[in-house]
């Protein structure tokens, strides 16, 4: 029988504020209630940053996808060699809605001033330590929706790239396309027959 119904109870939890620099980390120990009634202590660091969105931008005529590079510490740390990022337009929804987030993230990010955006799923992306929830998102573009030249604002640095889609999947096999969002964006696109 599945277990998908079950909730684990947790009892007992305190919290412990370990930054409020840029986002918020906290500590939490609590004791689990497993299934047969056994009471495991537990602690976890959970960090906060907030949710998110982001969107596959795509051209049905041309076939292609508009995605962005970007310098990204974290891979920089852990392997990427230039820290650079090819990925779909996204951002934290701080107090917008998810689709206005996007909407004004893709004209900061590449400049396309998209109208309807489809909301395609939403999921955790590292629930082993981060709360955010990321909001996914299509919508078709062309060049007559171009508002401006893209690139970010204030602190970043980023180029926009229209890819052809068949060489986009290309780079998920190869390497080249190492973001998470990215790869489910162009494999949602892929199962749906959008540019085939």
């Amino acid at each position: 029988m599945s277990s998908h119904g079950r909730s684990s109870k947790i009892e007992n939890v305190q919290t412990e504020l370990l930054s409020d620099n840029w986002y918020v980390l906290r500590k939490f120990t609590y004791d689990l209630i497993k299934r047969n009634g056994e009471r495991q202590p537990q602690s976890r660091e959970v960090y906060d940053r907030g949710n998110g969105a982001t969107i596959l931008l795509y051209n049905r005529p041309k076939k292609t996808v508009l995605l962005i590079n970007q310098f990204r510490m974290p891979t920089y740390v852990n392997g990427n060699p230039t820290g650079m990022l090819l990925e779909t337009c996204a951002g934290l929804l701080d107090d917008d809605s998810p689709e206005d987030c996007i909407r004004k993230e893709a004209i900061e990010e590449t400049g396309f001033a998209v109208g309807h955006v489809e909301k395609l799923f939403e999921c955790y992306m590292s629930p082993g330590s981060v709360t955010e929830i990321v909001h996914f998102f299509a919508a078709e573009y062309d060049e007559s929706q171009r508002a401006n030249a893209g690139g970010g604002v204030e602190d970043e640095d980023i180029d926009v790239l229209e890819v052809p889609f068949t060489e986009a999947l290309a780079m998920i096999k190869d390497g080249r396309i190492k973001d998470g969002k990215t790869i489910m964006l162009l494999q949602y696109a892929q199962l749906q027959g959008w540019l085939a």
